[in-house]
C-alpha cells in the first residue's frame, strides 16, 4: 500500500470537479429529508407544543381537547416512552420534561394527518405552569454563579514571572455575541417501521451513529434495531451535529406507537427557538508585553453562555482554550474556562466549535493594544508569530511555523498592503465623514477533534463485476463537498476515472460507529478509511493482473481505466476486463477500509498533549469603508490566502474559503441574537427569530472585489493526498472584518489611543465606536439625549 499522503500521476484528486449534486441542487432534483416523507402513504405530520416560560413547572396537562380535533391521532408525552426519557448524551436533556428550561422548551407532541391538524392539536392541549426564577443573560448567570460542567485550566511557564518586570501591561474584558446556524433546511426526521419491526429514521443529521444510539436509548432497543440514513443536509454547520438526535427520536417513538410513518420538521421558527446557537462568549483579561512588543504573559477568565444544559459546550470551551493562541507565541498563560448555565436554548457545535471565541478573544486583544504601544496592528501580530520550534501553551510543536510567515509575506505582496495602507491614510486625513480601515489577521487552526476517541472513520468499498465501483463511508454531506472529494478519492486510489465510482447514503447499517462529520475531519477521517479500503481491493487485483502482464504485483499501475505494466502504458488491460476475470478466479471483489488518526493524545483535564493532526494556516486582508454619520459600511475589497496542503478539490475548497469567510465576517458584524431580558411575560423569549429580525449575510454585504488563493507547494505529510482541512479554517478570517472596521472607527479620532468595539459590530456599535473616538475629538455627532 502506498503512503497516505503519496499522490500518483493522472490521479483525480486535485481535478476542479463540480460539486457531485451540483445539477441536482440547481435543477431541484435533489431530495432532502422531508422530500422523501411525500413518497409514503399514511403519512403522519408531528407538531411541537411550545412552553411560554423561560423557566416553569409543569403542574397539570391535558391533552383531550387535543385528540378531539379533527385529523389529530395521538399526543405523545413522557407516559409514551417505553425506554428513557433522555435526547443528550449527559443525561440532562428530558425529551419531554417536567420542568421547562427555556422559552420556547417543547412539552409534547402532536401527531396529526395533516400538518394543519397537528398544529390545531398542539394549540388544543392544555398546560399548566408555576413560573420560577430564571436567568436569561451571561451576566445574570456570573452574578449568581449559575455553572455546569467541568472548569478547565490552561497553563504554561509562571504567570507571575511573565507579568513581573513588564514593559506595558493591559487588562480589559469583552463580551461577543453567539450566531444562529440558519442552514437552509430546518431540522428534519422521517422514521417508519418495517415488517421486522426493524426502525429506519431518514435524518438530517451530521451524525447518524449518535442519532441512531440516541433513539435505541429512547425507544428501549438496541442499535441494530435502528437504522440511521442521511441522504444529504441543506447545510448544517455543526447545528446538526447533536440537535437532530431528540427528532429523530420522536418520529421513531410515534412511528412505533402508531403504526405509521411519521414526518417530523421545523418551521424556521420553530428551529430557531428551539435549536442551540454558537456559544456567546465573556473575557475579562490581562496581558503583558516586552519593550519591543513581543507577548510576554496572558491571564484570562472564558465564560460560554451554554444555555439550559450542557450539550458540546464542554469541548468547546476546550477548544476555545485551545486557540486563544491563533499563531501567537505566549511564553506565560494561564486562562480559565467556565460555562454559564442560562434559561436560554442548549448552545452547540458551530463551525469552528470555540476556535473561533478563542481566536477572537486574542486578535480583540491585539487590536486593542497595538496603538498603546506604538506599533502598527499587522505589525504587532506579525512580531509575534510562532517560530520553528516554539509549541503552543498545551504543549503541542507546531509543525511548519514557518509556512504562516511565507504565507503572510505573499498575501501582502499579492494584496499590495503596503500601499493600500498609505492610500488608506491618505484617504482619511481628506475625508472628515468617512473613513476607510485595512487589516490582515492570521489563523492557525488545529485539525482534529479533541475527543481522541473520535478520530476514527470507516468505509465500505464495491466493485462490480462490469468495473463500476460504489462507496460507502461514514461522513455525512451538508452541502461542502466531502461526497466530491470521496469520489475522487476512491477514483485516483482505484486508478479509474471519477464517472465510474458512484456514492451511496451515509447508513448505519453499511458503516457502523462512525465519528460525526465535524471538526473539519470528514475528508481526512473517511478518505484514509476509503483509501485503505480501495487498497486492499487494488492489492488483490494486482496479483490477478501481474499474472496476465507477466510482471511482479508491485509493478502493476492502474491509470485511468487501464492496467499496465510499470513504464509501458501501451501494453495493458482495460480495468472492467480485469475485474471480470478477476470475479471468475474468485478474488474478493469488496473491502471494509478503516482509518484511525496516528500520534494524537491529550488529557483533558491537564489540558496538555497534542490533540491534533497538523494546523491549517490562513490569512485575510479586509478593507472597508465607514459613514460616520449612520455607522454603515461596505466592504471594498478582501484577499485571502489559504492553505489546503495539496488540494483534493480546488472548486470545492475555494467555495469553502469564500464561504467560511462570509459566514464568519456575518457573525462579527451583523448577526445579533437578541432575547427579552425584561421582567415581563416574554422574559426568555428570542426576539430575532426569523429572517425579518435576525440579519443575514446577503448580496449587499459582500466584498466588491473578493480575491480567494490557495497556498501553493504545501503538501502535508501523514494525510490524504498530502490535502489539508478546509472546512472550519476559512472563517476566523472574517475576524479581518471586524478589525478594519474596528480601525476605520479610531481614523475618526486621534492616534494612540485604545479603540473598543462591541460584536457583533453591527452599524449601530460601529457609529457608537466611532462617536466614541469623535468625543475624544471633541466633535461628536449625536445628540446629548
Amino acid at each position: 500500500m502506498t503512503s497516505l499522503h503519496e499522490r500518483p500521476h493522472n490521479g483525480a484528486v486535485g481535478d476542479a470537479v463540480p460539486h457531485e449534486s451540483a445539477s441536482a441542487h440547481v435543477t431541484g432534483h435533489a431530495l432532502y429529508t422531508d422530500d422523501l416523507g411525500v413518497r409514503l402513504s399514511n403519512l403522519l405530520h408531528a407538531w411541537p407544543v411550545q412552553a411560554p416560560h423561560a423557566r416553569a413547572s409543569v403542574t397539570r396537562m391535558d391533552v383531550s381537547q387535543a385528540l378531539n380535533v379533527s385529523g389529530v391521532v395521538r399526543v405523545l408525552t413522557a407516559a409514551d416512552v417505553p425506554g428513557a426519557n433522555d435526547a443528550g448524551v449527559k443525561g440532562d436533556e428530558a425529551l419531554f420534561p417536567t420542568e421547562v428550561m427555556f422559552h420556547g422548551h417543547v412539552v409534547a407532541w402532536v401527531l396529526g394527518d395533516s400538518i394543519d391538524a397537528a398544529r390545531l392539536g398542539a394549540l388544543a392541549v392544555e398546560v399548566e405552569y408555576e413560573p420560577l426564577p430564571s436567568l436569561i443573560s451571561i451576566h445574570d448567570a456570573i452574578a449568581a454563579e449559575s455553572f455546569q460542567g467541568a472548569q478547565s485550566t490552561l497553563r504554561r511557564g509562571d504567570i507571575h514571572l511573565g507579568f513581573e518586570g513588564a514593559a506595558h501591561t493591559f487588562e480589559g474584558e469583552f463580551e461577543f455575541g453567539g450566531q444562529e446556524h440558519f442552514y437552509l433546511e430546518t431540522n428534519a426526521a422521517l422514521a417508519y417501521v418495517d415488517e421486522a419491526g426493524q426502525i429506519f429514521i431518514q435524518s438530517s443529521t451530521q451524525h447518524p451513529s449518535e442519532t441512531q444510539e440516541i433513539t435505541a436509548h429512547v425507544l428501549g432497543l438496541e442499535a441494530s434495531q435502528v437504522t440511521v440514513q442521511c441522504l444529504r443536509m441543506g447545510g448544517g454547520f455543526g447545528g446538526k451535529e447533536m440537535q437532530p438526535h431528540g427528532f429523530a427520536a420522536i418520529a421513531a417513538l410515534g412511528s412505533v406507537l402508531t403504526g405509521r410513518p411519521v414526518r417530523l420538521r421545523l418551521n424556521r421558527t420553530q428551529d430557531m427557538t428551539m435549536t442551540g446557537k454558537r456559544h456567546p462568549f465573556h473575557a475579562r483579561w490581562k496581558v503583558a508585553f516586552d519593550e519591543g512588543g513581543k507577548l510576554r504573559a496572558l491571564s484570562a477568565t472564558l465564560t460560554s453562555d451554554g444555555g439550559w444544559s450542557l450539550d458540546l459546550s464542554e469541548p468547546v470551551m476546550a477548544r476555545a482554550l485551545c486557540h486563544i493562541d491563533n499563531a501567537y507565541y505566549i511564553p506565560h498563560v494561564e486562562v480559565h474556562g467556565r460555562i454559564a448555565k442560562t434559561n436560554k436554548t442548549s448552545q452547540t457545535a458551530f463551525r469552528g466549535f470555540g476556535g473561533p471565541q478563542g481566536m477572537l478573544v486574542i486578535e480583540d486583544i491585539l487590536g486593542r493594544c497595538a496603538p498603546l504601544l506604538g506599533i502598527e496592528a499587522h505589525e504587532l501580530r506579525r512580531l509575534n508569530f510562532y517560530q520553528p520550534g516554539e509549541a503552543t501553551p498545551y504543549g503541542q510543536p507546531v509543525r511548519h511555523a514557518e509556512r504562516l510567515e511565507d504565507l503572510w509575506a505573499q498575501l501582502m505582496v499579492s494584496g499590495d498592503f503596503e500601499a493600500r495602507h498609505q492610500a488608506v491614510r491618505a484617504f482619511n486625513d481628506s475625508h472628515p465623514h468617512t473613513k476607510r480601515g485595512l487589516a490582515i489577521t492570521p489563523v492557525k487552526f488545529g485539525i482534529s477533534f479533541n475527543f481522541t476517541a473520535y478520530n476514527q472513520a470507516g468505509a465500505l468499498v464495491h466493485v462490480y463485476k462490469d468495473g463500476s465501483v460504489l462507496i460507502n463511508h461514514g461522513g455525512t454531506e451538508m452541502g461542502q463537498g466531502l461526497h466530491t472529494k470521496m469520489i475522487q478519492v476512491a477514483a485516483t486510489a482505484l486508478g479509474v476515472p471519477v464517472n465510474w465510482v458512484r456514492l451511496a447514503p451515509t447508513r448505519t447499517d453499511k458503516v457502523p460507529n462512525t465519528s460525526a462529520t465535524a471538526a473539519s475531519s470528514g475528508a481526512d477521517l473517511n478518505g484514509g478509511a476509503i483509501k485503505n479500503a480501495c487498497e486492499q481491493i487494488k492489492e488483490r487485483l494486482s496479483d490477478v493482473a501481474a499474472g496476465a502482464l507477466g510482471v511482479h504485483p508491485n509493478d502493476v499501475r492502474f491509470e485511468q481505466g487501464l492496467v499496465f505494466p510499470l513504464g509501458h502504458p501501451d501494453k495493458g488491460i482495460d480495468f472492467k476486463t480485469l475485474v471480470h476475470d478477476a470475479y471468475h478466479l474468485r478474488t474478493q471483489l469488496w473491502a471494509a477500509g478503516f482509518y484511525r488518526t496516528p500520534g494524537l493524545h491529550w488529557d483533558r483535564v491537564a489540558m496538555h498533549g497534542e490533540p491534533f493532526k497538523y494546523f491549517s494556516y490562513g490569512a485575510a486582508i479586509t478593507e472597508v469603508e465607514v459613514d460616520g454619520f449612520s455607522g454603515l459600511y461596505r466592504m471594498r475589497r478582501v484577499d485571502i490566502l489559504q492553505d489546503v496542503g495539496d488540494s483534493l478539490s480546488p472548486l470545492v475548497d475555494i467555495g469553502q474559503v469564500e464561504g467560511g469567510y462570509v459566514q464568519g465576517a456575518g457573525w462579527l458584524t451583523l448577526e445579533e441574537l437578541r432575547w427579552d431580558e425584561s421582567d415581563g411575560p416574554n422574559r426568555g423569549r428570542l426576539s430575532t427569530q426569523a429572517a425579518s429580525t435576525y440579519k443575514l449575510p446577503s448580496f449587499s454585504e459582500m466584498p466588491e472585489v473578493f480575491n480567494v488563493a490557495l497556498m501553493e507547494r504545501a503538501t502535508e505529510d501523514g494525510v490524504v493526498y498530502g490535502s489539508k482541512a478546509v472546512g472550519e479554517p476559512p472563517l476566523m478570517l472574517g475576524i479581518s472584518a471586524r478589525e478594519a472596521l474596528r480601525q476605520a472607527a479610531a481614523a475618526f479620532g486621534p492616534a494612540g489611543r485604545e479603540q473598543f468595539l462591541s460584536s457583533p459590530a453591527t452599524p449601530e456599535a460601529v457609529f457608537w465606536a466611532l462617536e466614541e473616538a469623535r468625543q475624544v475629538q471633541g466633535e461628536p455627532v449625536a445628540a446629548d439625549d
